[in-house]
């Protein structure tokens, strides 16, 4: 008999198949054999054989081809043990037969689409996926192409130099205002009559002049006007005023945020600068509940560095905040609604590379105009006995993310701070010099003299000196 362990070696049997040879001696009795599920597998042994046993029916059938070669069959995913007897009943040797998937066929799929650095195996009747993949997003693929094949996968696959994302973010909105107003205001006031075209106030209620003299705002508008021209003329006790109010008025807000989050290539990160205010949610029979809503800056992403530093990025950045102009009333309480820029999106960018992930462009124009009938409407005449206003609303949003691949400092470099460059001040600074707060190089200066200890003790290092102990 041969030595050793379990020898597998192909023998040609026919054309299409091929036949392992097993060794089975003395010190090593038991062999393992791996059968695809819905295959045959035909092996050899180098002894003489009369009967084998099969442990799970179920699980393999074994049928004997002559008295040194048989076939096994896998039925379903599992495990069984087939003994095989000599002459007089003796146990020559026992297989150990794992029904598992066909990995070879696996195997080949896997080496396409990743390369060489991973192997599949089989543990149990579940496929294993092993050794290195470049990147996370092969991994991935190679991990569905293997549950195509099998539901459960065990996954020890190492990702080759983990790299982190650092996400930088810029929110840039731009909000311009315009609007203009013209109108004109009709007063008569004889002995017995007192008409005013133009409000619609009561004349108790209508502006009166530094003279007394009853006048209106601006035709169909609250805006107080910023240019208002009166003229009256007065004959035999009949007075005729007139009243032109106008106004233009032009705004522009400006708005930056630019958050910036640190991932490990594959994780997700996620951060909010902002808060959380309460909102009344309604039970039913007049009960409320109270829950808390998060506003501000917020930021999701999911990097994945891929090959040739391309960055996949899967990235969720909203900013919202308290529209105060447009409450809610809920139960009798006032709940503000929330103005919120939002974008959800999956880019690939290289390392550095900038992209306009969203842009808003809002455009809201408001037109109004009130008159007197008939008179209103005759040509040029018209405009005497009427008000006109125009209100324009424009609102410019991008969102802009840059990502970078960085890495963590070394051992030992110093990390700054916002703080870095500012120390507190003591009294003397505070209360005479007037200063908030001072310098490093300011508080060197200060080293000798006397000046009370407030704040933290820093240990400042001079060239060719000892240690000075600087009180801040």
């Amino acid at each position: 008999m041969m030595a050793a362990a379990a020898l597998l070696s192909p023998h040609a049997l026919g054309e299409a198949q091929a036949q392992r040879m097993l060794a089975i001696s003395a010190s090593k009795r038991t062999a393992m054999v791996l059968v695809p599920v819905g295959k045959t597998e035909d092996v050899r042994v180098d002894a003489a054989f009369t009967d084998v046993t099969v442990g799970d029916s179920d699980v393999a059938d074994v049928t004997p081809l002559t008295d040194r070669s048989l076939s096994i069959l896998g039925k379903k995913i599992g495990t069984t043990r087939v003994t095989i007897y000599g002459e007089g009943k003796r146990a020559l040797g026992i297989l150990d037969i794992e029904v598992s998937y066909d990995i070879s066929r696996l195997s080949t799929e896997i080496r396409r689409v990743a390369g060489s650095g991973m192997t599949v195996s089989s543990v149990n009747g579940r496929i294993m996926l092993s050794g290195s993949s470049p990147d996370a997003v092969t991994l991935d693929k190679a991990v569905v192409i293997a549950r195509q094949f099998a539901p459960d996968v065990i996954n020890a696959v190492q990702v080759l130099q983990p790299q982190q994302v650092l996400l930088e973010v810029r929110f840039v909105e731009a909000t311009r205002q315009a609007g203009r107003a013209l109108g004109f205001q009709w007063n008569s006031f004889s002995q017995n009559t007192l008409t005013n075209v133009g409000n619609r106030l009561p004349a108790k209620s209508l502006p009166v002049t530094p003279g007394e003299v009853v006048a209106a705002g601006v035709l169909g508008t609250s805006t107080p006007p910023f240019g208002f021209l009166f003229g009256m003329m007065n004959k035999a006790g009949f007075t005729l005023d007139v009243a032109i109010n106008a106004l233009e008025e032009q705004g522009l807000i400006r708005s930056l945020a630019e958050p910036n989050l640190v991932a490990l290539s594959g994780d997700t990160a996620s951060f909010l600068a902002g808060g959380e205010f309460p909102i009344l949610v309604p039970q039913g029979l007049g009960m409320v509940s109270i829950d808390y809503k998060k506003y501000g800056v917020g930021l999701a992403f999911t990097p994945t560095v891929l090959k040739d530093g391309v960055i996949h990025l899967k990235i969720d950045p909203e900013v919202s905040e308290l529209d105060l102009s447009h409450p809610v009333t809920i139960a009798g309480y006032t709940i503000p609604p929330l103005i919120v820029r939002r974008a959800s999106t999956t880019i690939e960018l290289r390392d550095g590379q900038s992209f306009a992930l969203g842009g808003l462009l809002q455009n809201k124009s408001t037109t109004a105009s009130e008159q007197l009938p008939w008179l209103g409407d005759v040509p040029v005449l018209g405009a005497l006995f009427s008000s006109r206003s125009y209100q324009k609303n424009e609102t410019d949003l991008a969102i802009i993310v840059t990502p970078r691949i960085v890495r963590p400092m070394r051992p030992g470099d110093p990390i700054k701070t916002p703080l870095d460059n500012t120390l507190p001040a003591n009294d003397v600074d505070l209360f005479l010099m007037g200063k908030h707060e001072i310098t490093p190089a300011d508080a060197r200066l200060a080293v000798g003299q006397q000046r009370p200890f407030v704040g933290h003790m820093l240990d400042l290092r001079k060239e060719d000196a000892n240690v000075v102990a600087v009180k801040n």
